[in-house]
């Protein structure tokens, strides 16, 4: 029987930081080299000049708490320069208003949170047996799946089209008085398409549904995609129907871990706030799920954000697009490859072309570029490769192509194999 390893226990004497640094950078020994553009998901890194001012801001406020306004009215008024400026971004008109997030998750916890009060507040009758829900399409996050889980709710996730959009037909088909909240995805993370929110807006709001629009991956690219390219589907908070949106500032913000918005068309409609004085300390207050909340990661979002500007943004966004459209463009003419839709923005995934005679398992071509030193992002319905494009792919395009054509030379050689299935956590 194998002995159990020794749990770790605290150091009896400390340790200063000419020991502490190498200890750090044998721990990260077998992390993936992001900087080196070997990971098509997880990080967004936009430059070692914008990664320095991060690392400054951070450091400035990494002690501050946002929990206490009072306390640091410097990060009350990050917070609400960095809801404006998304707000600018993605269709916010007077009346709307916002939430600075720890993630996507959180802003989905708390966009949920506010359609559920919104749909008590409606006191609807419904018919025996109904249950509340979430209407998904099968390609949402699954932090959706998590937000129902925590608030007692269904889940109903309905088909995609032939695009790998929402099937609008279904969508009407299930919107429901116990329908709480209907989502789109702007874009979907598997398959990288946005889906049809106008038409799917109408049909919320003749329903009297609240539909929101999870554009956690690409709210900080899409806009300025708009701008430079067009062909961007319009998925932001102008369109009549949509009530609340998320996005990430860590994805395309290009800011470090921990930052994220979750804005409403009305901010009569932030209903996501806690408030209890029944304890001896009287008021206590959030606007989040986390009580305590770090300075640094909103002061370095803040800074980011000034860093670049919207002319940052926009040459980051057409790095990325330059990058995607080079990978797209070799994937495409891999004989035995297909892409899957015509994804509008740098989220891509592609499989097997089952009508090419000798296609390799699309799972083998994965595991041989792991072979190879690359983090592969996997799809297991259907099976396929996945990719989310940054600004600082295009130094990877060639050699990775490279390596996809001797991965698949390689998958094909061994096609009797079975084949790796195991799919990354996200």
């Amino acid at each position: 029987m194998s002995q159990p390893t020794p749990r770790k226990t605290l150091p009896l004497a400390g340790r200063g930081w000419s020991e502490l640094e190498p200890a750090l950078q044998a721990l990260r020994s077998d992390d993936v080299d992001w900087r080196a553009g070997r990971t098509p998901l997880h990080v967004y890194h936009a430059g070692e000049e914008t990664l320095d001012v991060a690392r400054r801001a951070y450091a400035m406020f990494i002690t501050e708490n946002a929990l206490a306004p009072a306390a640091f009215p410097s990060l009350a008024r990050m917070q609400r320069d960095l809801v404006d400026i998304a707000l600018s971004l993605l269709g916010g008109g007077p009346e709307a208003g916002g939430t600075l997030t720890s993630g996507g998750t959180e802003s989905i916890l708390l966009a949920t949170r506010s359609a559920l009060q919104s749909f008590r507040a409606r006191g609807r009758h419904l018919h025996p047996g109904a249950r509340p829900h979430l209407l998904l399409p099968s390609s949402a996050h699954p932090a959706w799946d998590k937000a129902a889980e925590l608030m007692g709710l269904d889940t109903i996730r309905i088909a995609l089209d032939a695009d790998w959009r929402a099937d609008i037909a279904t969508f009407a088909a299930h919107l429901r008085d116990d329908t709480v909240l209907a989502v789109a995805s702007a874009p979907s993370l598997p398959f990288g398409m946005i889906d049809p929110v106008e038409a799917m807006a109408d049909c919320a709001a003749a329903r009297g549904v609240w539909l929101h629009v999870d554009a956690c991956i690409g709210g900080f690219l899409a806009p300025h995609v708009a701008a430079l390219r067009g062909g961007v589907p319009a998925f932001d908070l102008s369109i009549p129907g949509v009530r609340s949106l998320s996005a990430d500032l860590h994805k395309f913000g290009y800011t470090p871990k921990g930052a994220s918005v979750v804005l409403y068309r009305d901010d009569a409609d932030r209903l996501h706030g806690f408030a209890h004085d029944a304890w001896p300390k009287g008021m206590y207050r959030t606007e989040t799920l986390g009580g305590t909340r770090p300075g640094g990661a909103i002061a370095a979002a803040w800074a980011v954000m000034h860093h670049l500007g919207e002319e940052g943004y926009r040459r980051l966004a057409e790095r990325a697009m330059s990058a995607r459209d080079r990978l797209l463009a070799g994937i495409e003419a891999t004989p035995g490859l297909r892409v899957l839709g015509a994804p509008p923005l740098s989220v891509i995934a592609f499989t097997a072309d089952a009508t090419v005679a000798g296609a390799p398992d699309i799972h083998a071509v994965g595991d041989a570029l792991t072979g190879r030193g690359w983090y592969v992002s996997r799809l297991s319905a259907p099976a396929a490769l996945h990719m989310t494009v940054t600004a600082n792919h295009g130094q990877m395009v060639e050699p990775w192509l490279a390596d996809l054509a001797a991965s698949m030379a390689e998958a094909g050689q061994r096609s009797s194999e079975a084949p790796s299935r195991l799919i990354e956590t996200y």
